[in-house]
C-alpha cells in the first residue's frame, strides 16, 4: 500500500462526496448511486493493487483487442442516448467500450514499447500512432470529443515517455497546428458551436454560453473564502447546470472561493507528484510508461475539467478526477489507482 497515494486519493473522494451532497441535496438518489460508486470503484481498486506487474503486463493484448472490438460493436449496434452512440447493451446492463481505452490503450503501447526497449526505431513509432488512430478514431464517430482527448493523451503520453526524439515531436506538433483549417471542416456544427462559444460566451448567454457564464459566476461569487457548504445559490437556485457531475468544481469554488481551490489544486497536484514519482522508481520499462500514462490521465483530467468551467477550454464532457458523479470514470479512476499500487508495491520486480 501506497499509504501518500492513498491518502491524497481518500481526500479528494471524501471532498467530491461532500460537495456532491451539497449540489445534489434535491437528487437525493444521486448521492446514494455515489456512495455505491465509491465502494465499488474501492473493491476494484484493492482487485488491481494485488495484480501484479507481469499479469497486467500479459492482460495488455487482449485487453486492447477486446477494446476495438468493443467499439466497433457499438458503432454498429450500440444504443445512441442524445444523439451519441456511446453505449453497448451486453443484455443485463450497458456498457461505455470507450472508457475501457482509457486503460487498454496506455497498457497495450506500454506493452509494445517494453518488447522492443532495446531497439526502437522510426518504424515502431509509426506502429504506435496506428494503435492510437484506431480507438480514437472509432471514439470520435461516436461522436466523444471529451473521452477521445483523454484517450489520445493517455497514448500520446506513452509514446513520449518511451523516447520520442524531440525533433519527431516538433514536427508533429507543427503539423498539428497547421492541420487546424482542416479539422474545423471536418468538426460538427455542434462543436464549432463549442469553440465559438469559448472565445464570446456573451454571444449566446441564454444558450450555447450558459454552462460557461453561470459557472464562471459561481467562482466568482465564491470570493476568498466562499459562501459556505450548502450555502451555494449558484447551484441551489439551479443556475448552474450537470452541477453534480462535469460542473462539480464551480459548486465547490461557490461554496469554499479562492482558499478552498487552492487546497485542491494543492491535492490534485501532490497527487500527480506521487503518480510521477511511483512511475520513476518503477523497475521496468512496462511499468514506468504505464505508471507514466496514469499520471498523464490524471492531469489530462483535471485540466480539462478546471479549463472548461473555468472557460479556458470548450466544454467537453469530461469529470473532475474522484469527485465528480458518475461510476464509470471512477471506476477507471480505482483502475489506475490500483495499477499504481501494484507498480510501487513491486519496485523491485525486474522482467526486462
Amino acid at each position: 500500500m501506497d499509504f501518500a497515494l492513498a491518502i491524497v486519493v481518500a481526500i479528494l473522494t471524501l471532498t467530491g462526496f461532500m460537495t456532491l451532497f451539497s449540489a445534489g441535496y434535491s437528487y437525493p438518489w444521486r448521492i446514494a448511486d455515489q456512495a455505491r460508486n465509491i465502494l465499488i470503484a474501492l473493491v476494484v481498486l484493492v482487485i488491481f493493487a494485488n495484480i501484479h506487474p507481469r499479469y497486467l503486463m500479459k492482460m495488455a493484448l487482449p485487453l486492447y483487442l477486446v477494446g476495438v472490438l468493443l467499439l466497433v460493436a457499438t458503432l454498429v449496434a450500440g444504443t445512441t442516448i442524445k444523439g451519441a452512440t456511446r453505449w453497448l447493451n451486453i443484455g443485463f446492463t450497458q456498457i461505455q467500450p470507450s472508457e475501457i481505452m482509457k486503460i487498454a490503450l496506455p497498457m497495450m503501447l506500454a506493452w509494445f514499447f517494453h518488447t522492443r526497449q532495446e531497439s526502437i526505431s522510426g518504424r515502431d513509432f509509426a506502429i504506435a500512432a496506428v494503435i492510437i488512430a484506431a480507438p480514437v478514431a472509432l471514439i470520435l464517430k461516436q461522436p466523444d470529443m471529451g473521452t477521445a482527448i483523454l484517450v489520445a493523451a493517455a497514448g500520446a503520453s506513452v509514446v513520449f515517455f518511451s523516447g520520442l526524439p524531440w525533433r519527431w515531436l516538433f514536427a508533429i506538433l507543427g503539423t498539428a497546428l497547421a492541420s487546424l483549417p482542416i479539422i474545423w471542416t471536418f468538426m460538427r456544427d455542434y462543436q464549432r458551436q463549442r469553440v465559438l462559444t469559448l472565445l464570446d460566451p456573451t454571444t449566446d448567454p441564454l444558450g450555447k454560453g450558459f454552462h460557461t457564464l453561470q459557472a464562471l459566476i459561481a467562482i466568482g461569487s465564491g470570493g476568498v473564502f466562499g459562501k459556505g457548504w450548502m450555502e451555494g445559490t449558484q447551484a441551489h437556485l439551479d443556475f448552474i447546470p450537470e452541477r453534480t457531475s462535469d460542473f462539480l468544481f464551480a459548486v465547490f469554488s461557490e461554496e469554499f472561493g479562492l482558499v478552498g481551490n487552492l487546497f485542491l489544486l494543492a491535492t490534485y497536484f501532490a497527487l500527480i507528484c506521487i503518480s510521477m514519482r511511483i512511475a520513476i522508481n518503477a523497475s521496468n520499462t512496462f511499468s514506468k510508461l504505464l505508471a507514466g500514462a496514469i499520471t498523464v490521465i490524471f492531469f489530462t483530467y483535471t485540466f480539462v475539467n478546471m479549463g472548461m468551467v473555468s472557460g479556458i477550454l470548450p466544454v467537453v464532457g469530461v469529470p473532475l478526477p474522484f469527485m465528480s458523479y458518475g461510476g464509470t470514470a471512477l471506476l477507471t479512476l480505482g483502475t489506475c489507482t490500483g495499477m499504481l499500487m501494484a507498480i510501487s508495491a513491486n519496485k523491485k520486480y525486474k522482467d526486462d
